[in-house]
């Protein structure tokens, strides 16, 4: 039997990362195992400041920015662990991306949901698969490398 999703809204994420408007892209995490694997949300509004220029006619949210969006997906995954993480404060560095595709454009209105699981981990260091998925189909996907900072 598998353990019981944990959802953390909005107010929590903020608790997690140092990311803020309009870098904060995640608006809810699920969490399905602590550290090791969940998904985060982003509700794609045509409010975002990007596509005043990527594109104007045709506004699609940057290949760069759905990567952006799972590495902190994983960084709070991780960061989910630690029943304090409020008070610990802890920075989530990004250090690589590896097998990055992109599949599928998302445009507004969409939620894109990134989905990422813990491939490995050595002392602060953690290696996750994510996969961005809007409406059951990838949009993109990589590897992901990150430092967890006290």
């Amino acid at each position: 039997m598998s353990e019981e999703i944990k959802v953390y809204n909005i107010e929590e994420i903020m608790k997690m990362l140092p990311h803020r408007y309009p870098f904060l892209l995640v608006d809810r995490l699920e969490v399905e195992v602590p550290g090791e694997k969940g998904v985060g949300i982003k509700n794609v509004t045509m409010n975002e400041e990007f596509f005043q220029g990527h594109f104007p006619n045709n506004p699609v949210m940057p290949g760069v920015l759905q990567i952006e969006a799972m590495a902190q997906t994983a960084g709070a995954v991780v960061i989910s662990q630690d029943e304090n993480y409020a008070e610990t404060k802890r920075n989530v560095l990004f250090m690589g991306i590896n097998e990055v595709k992109f599949r599928k454009q998302v445009k507004p209105g969409d939620q894109l949901r990134m989905h990422v699981e813990k491939i490995k981990a050595r002392r602060n260091i953690f290696v996750f698969k994510g996969t961005a998925m809007v409406d059951g189909q990838i949009a993109s996907e990589a590897e992901l490398t990150a430092m967890i900072l006290e």
